[in-house]
């Protein structure tokens, strides 16, 4: 590989390439289980939903041979066809994981890929923990040099996502550095996802880290046999970065503490299922029913002010479906005082009729404040001010997220998810002995026998 003129991919593949090898100190070990139970606690909710189970069907034939567990079909099959179908799935019900500083969902396909790679192969628990800890580090910081600016046309777990799933793959294929910067760059070349797909009708936004999990898995096999690519592609006047963001992209800021701290460990677990930009009014929304009288029955309005996506994504006053109504701060404000919680049962068809969740939509709007929008994506925030029937008004500023590092989902906290989560997938016996198996064990996840109530 060339060290004359170090750039950003050889710096990352070269990063990528020593986590096969360097000592896993305990938190970067727990982080990478804690990503993996909460990978299947997204997934398996998806296995039994469109688009995935559409894709089981259109895909049927192409399964091919292999080890790799598809948890959308329960059939073994090659690693590109599991992962295309087990992170489509992972990003169907809004639950996967989040780099914030990056606007970026790392796991539905990084893991997707390796996981699906892992069990083809048969590689080691350690193998598979170094190949998504190795794809969250690139895939991450490569996330912070084009933000936020990428984010205007483009959808990152789609875009970035490729290059993370090319990462996991390359490392657990045996490649070498040079290999690994191939595989980066070969993913660049393969990601795309625009954000219209994010608005309104259809079934594209899942299907984002479908095709991220396996043209990443392409370009890390590829690679992984010597296959190149220009290893300029990141930076390059017209390479990645350039092509979409205002940059060549802030690699100083991507680059700032690597092999000092991975990005796994900074991670955001979703504590809603619903779009991560309305997660400040939610948060804000419990700590003022906290300490005020606020219910559902005694709502005049609500409003929230945000930061930029907040408004352009999730003012959607009149959703028409379940992946509408989980970018509607209107809808998943309006449920949350009806129901206590914004999770799977949200969205269930009953639910999205219900007469008084549409009452209170009408009562909640919403604006982008300047202030608040400075301060992203590092933060998001949020500002609530709900009125209520008998003249009083309650306001509360948000600045952290539940699930955010700032406020971490403990343990306890992710565990009591995954278990309702996979609650309408898995037999009780079943979830714990997933559980077991990914939290406890040196097994690899597909070796428990169980099956998804379809």
């Amino acid at each position: 590989m060339k060290t004359t003129l170090p750039n950003p991919l050889e710096r990352l593949a070269q990063s990528a390439y020593h986590w096969n090898t360097r000592p896993l100190d305990a938190e970067t070990e727990w982080a990478a289980r804690r990503a993996l139970l909460d990978w299947f606690a997204t997934t398996l909710p998806g296995c039994s939903q469109a688009p995935a189970t559409l894709l089981s069907e259109a895909f049927a034939a192409t399964r091919g041979a292999g080890g790799a567990v598809c948890y959308v079909d329960g059939h073994l099959g090659s690693p590109r066809y599991a992962a295309l179908l087990n992170a489509t799935a992972s990003h169907t019900v809004e639950f996967d994981d989040i780099f914030k500083d990056g606007g970026y969902h790392p796991g539905s396909s990084t893991i997707a890929a390796a996981l699906a790679v892992a069990q083809d192969i048969q590689a080691t628990r350690e193998q598979l923990h170094r190949a998504i800890i190795g794809g969250y580090e690139v895939g991450c910081r490569i996330a912070l040099a084009i933000q936020p600016s990428h984010y205007r046309f483009w959808h990152t777990s789609a875009t970035v996502g490729t290059l993370g799933a090319a990462v996991a793959t390359a490392m657990l294929l045996g490649a070498t550095s040079e290999q690994i910067g191939h595989a980066i760059g070969l993913a660049s070349s393969f990601a795309g996802g625009h954000q219209q797909s994010l608005q309104g009708e259809g079934m594209a936004k899942p299907l984002h880290a479908g095709h991220a999990a396996d043209a990443g898995l392409m370009a890390g096999m590829a690679a992984a046999k010597g296959i190149t690519a220009s290893l300029d592609s990141l930076h390059a006047s017209n390479g990645f970065a350039a092509a979409t963001s205002d940059s060549t992209g802030n690699w100083d800021v991507a680059l700032e503490g690597l092999d000092d701290w991975t990005p796994i460990t900074r991670m955001t677990v979703k504590n809603h299922g619903c779009c991560g930009h309305i997660f400040p009014a939610l948060d804000g929304l419990k700590v003022l029913q906290a300490t005020a009288p606020i219910t559902a029955e005694c709502i005049e309005s609500i409003h929230i002010e945000g930061y930029g996506a907040t408004y352009s994504m999730c003012n959607r006053p009149t959703p028409s479906s379940a992946q509408e109504a989980r970018f509607s701060i209107q809808y998943c404000i309006a449920a949350y005082l009806v129901l206590g919680k914004v999770r799977l049962q949200a969205f269930e068809p009953t639910v999205l009729e219900d007469a008084r969740i549409h009452s209170l939509m009408l009562k909640v709007s919403v604006a982008e404040r300047a202030d608040i929008t400075a301060r992203y994506p590092r933060q998001r925030m949020a500002n609530i001010r709900v009125t209520t029937t008998d003249g009083n008004t309650y306001q509360h500023l948000q600045e952290t997220r539940k699930g955010d590092p700032e406020d971490p989902m403990t343990d306890v906290e992710l565990l009591e998810k995954y278990q309702e989560l996979v609650s309408g997938s898995l037999s009780p016996a079943a979830s714990q002995s997933l559980q077991e198996v990914v939290m406890s064990s040196n097994d690899l996840p597909g070796s428990v026998a169980f099956s998804i109530q379809r």
